[in-house]
């Protein structure tokens, strides 16, 4: 069984991953959002029911979970993380991916957020959770708390969760929804929330069919947008008035955040009390870490142990060669 890294590795590859933070030509200048959204959605497939699913396993590296529509666009962040990779390959996917949304929460001007290691890689794709857990944002409170009622999050979780969307933007291309949540979307606040409360939404229908909800600020000339599902918080008699407190009080909103995003991205881990993970392929593999990407990508039509494209980041070559990590 290999040997469970120390805490001294992990402080150093948290140092690199702020250091690929900043990336001018990419969304809003930086790489921070995307990588909780990774965080996000590679903990968000849990199911308390089955006990499936969550980060363990990091399954977004194979086509079945990482071809998920829902989680289109996140090849970016995954081809980010690579160069942290290739200088501590000792750490697993599963680590790495969820300890660098904690990193981009908290560099954001977000919360300190409790992280601990000790996730292992799956060595094939048998174990990976259907698809359709993931959130659909045209969808509404009923279908809100289903999806996040699975993982076992309360009203109020949901909401404090949702803040997530202080961060990052939609894109049309991904999602079919475009724009972003707040004005800032690179730093950590309640805006989101004092947004949704205090603006008013109008119902727009894009030229793709997708409707979603917009607000143009004329002094600012920029407008915003908000998805069906975070009307749904505003509206909603019980998470409503949740909405209404993080709005008006911050610190009570970062405290409720910082516990939350730790419950997600432990779903279905558990540990002894050495806070030694001992999920069964934690026990019979180890601290086992899947080797880093290939750099170069394979012949068309050919696949790799992973059952995708020799090499996802193949066909982001271009795309991605001007988003240099800075290690």
């Amino acid at each position: 069984m290999a040997e469970k890294p120390r805490s001294q590795d992990f402080d150093e590859v948290r140092k690199d991953i702020v250091k690929l933070l900043h990336q001018p030509e990419y969304d809003d200048g930086s790489a921070g959002p995307v990588l909780v959204r990774l965080a996000w959605h590679s903990s968000g497939t849990y199911d308390e029911g089955t006990d499936t699913g969550g980060s363990n396993g990091a399954g977004m590296r194979y086509e079945a979970e990482g071809g998920d529509p829902a989680n289109a666009g996140l090849q970016h962040a995954r081809v980010f993380l690579e160069p942290v990779k290739s200088k501590h390959p000792w750490i697993t996917y599963a680590d790495l991916w969820t300890l660098a949304g904690i990193v981009a929460i908290k560099e954001m001007g977000g919360p300190d957020i409790e992280w601990k290691g000790g996730r292992t890689d799956y060595v094939d794709d048998s174990k990976l959770p259907p698809r359709g857990r993931l959130p659909d944002g045209a969808q509404g409170s009923d279908h809100l708390r289903h999806v996040f009622g699975r993982m076992g999050f309360s009203d109020q979780e949901i909401v404090a969760l949702s803040g997530a969307h202080n961060l990052g933007r939609c894109h049309s291309d991904r999602s079919g929804f475009h724009g972003a949540w707040v004005h800032n979307p690179t730093r950590f606040t309640n805006q989101y929330f004092r947004l949704l409360s205090s603006l008013n939404w109008e119902k727009v229908k894009k030229e793709n069919g997708v409707e979603q909800f917009e607000y143009y600020d004329e002094d600012l000339e920029a407008g915003l947008m908000m998805l069906p599902t975070d009307i749904a918080l505003r509206d909603d008699p019980h998470l409503s008035p949740w909405v209404k407190k993080y709005a008006e009080d911050k610190d009570t909103f970062f405290k409720d955040f910082a516990a939350v995003f730790a419950k997600l991205v432990e779903l279905g881990i558990r540990r002894d009390d050495q806070g030694r993970i001992t999920n069964a392929d934690n026990e019979k593999g180890g601290y086992h870490a899947a080797p880093k990407k290939k750099r170069e990508p394979g012949a068309p039509g050919k696949t790799s142990d992973d059952k995708v494209n020799v090499d996802e980041a193949g066909p982001l070559a271009k795309e991605n060669g001007k988003f240099r990590a800075r290690l």
